[in-house]
């Protein structure tokens, strides 16, 4: 794989911003004659960066065995959310961050060829883009992800600190419940037909799992999602690096034979 350290400003959040990149090898490019690279939006959690997931897991060995492009940006503690105080991370990830993205790689413009998963917050995210944006993202992958964080908002679960830091980004708890970082509300109002193929996957240790399993018996049957539970595990690395294997496997992907 190539790995591309990719430093560019944001004219929607008005910074200098980063992601990295892989792309596949020259030889695998040249094999595809110039065939669009599909690509995984792979987003991180709330204490990490755009280097978390290249850090802490081998996914640089995972994706050279595909004909794949992985983006990873980074969008600090936003919740991937447009926030009352603070900056426009929902429409960064959203509009800007495929259109620069597609316009300096020779990544797919196509909803077929357009992937999104992350891990915690990262996985909010990247549900969040399958249930907003069903005609742009053909498959989604939400690993231990906050699926009823509007729960999060009240200080008797959370502490003031957290609650402080959601309502800067929401608002209120009424705002986050009718508006768009609602999954729920996203789930109900989608199409199955249009809906994107969608994976999730939780460890039952996971302070999240209860989330997850709530979601699940709501709109599992409905979205066809596949849902897999882990045993035994919990919120670290060791279980997404497994998980991101099982999310690349599920997508659609040409295999190029290449191993570590």
């Amino acid at each position: 794989m190539i790995w591309n350290d990719f430093h560019f400003f944001s004219q929607t959040l008005q910074i200098q911003t980063a992601a990295y990149v892989l792309l596949p090898d020259a030889d695998v490019l040249a094999e595809h004659a110039g065939e669009p690279i599909p690509t995984l939006y792979l987003l991180h959690g709330l204490s990490d960066d755009h280097t978390a997931w290249f850090r802490n897991t081998r996914i640089l060995s995972y994706a050279q065995k595909y004909y794949l492009a992985i983006v990873m940006p980074a969008v600090n503690r936003s919740f991937y959310s447009d926030m009352v105080h603070g900056a426009k991370y929902w429409s960064f990830v959203r509009e800007e961050l495929p259109r620069v993205m597609e316009s300096y790689f020779p990544l797919s413009h196509e909803r077929a060829g357009r992937f999104a998963a992350g891990l915690s917050m990262g996985g909010y995210g990247a549900m969040k883009l399958g249930l907003a944006d069903p005609a742009r993202y053909s498959a989604v992958a939400a690993l231990s992800a906050p699926m009823w964080l509007h729960v999060a908002m009240d200080e008797n679960i959370m502490d003031a600190a957290f609650v402080k830091e959601l309502c800067d980004i929401f608002g209120d708890r009424e705002g986050l419940i009718n508006g768009i970082g609602n999954l729920e509300k996203l789930a109900d109002a989608l199409d199955p037909t249009t809906a994107p193929r969608i994976f999730a996957a939780c460890g039952t240790e996971d302070f999240l799992y209860e989330s997850n399993e709530v979601f699940m018996a709501r709109f599992q049957e409905k979205l066809s999602i596949r849902y897999d539970r882990e045993p035994g595990a919990s919120h670290t690395w060791d279980y997404w690096d497994k998980a991101i294997q099982d999310v690349l496997a599920w997508l659609p992907l040409q295999a190029t034979g290449k191993q570590w």
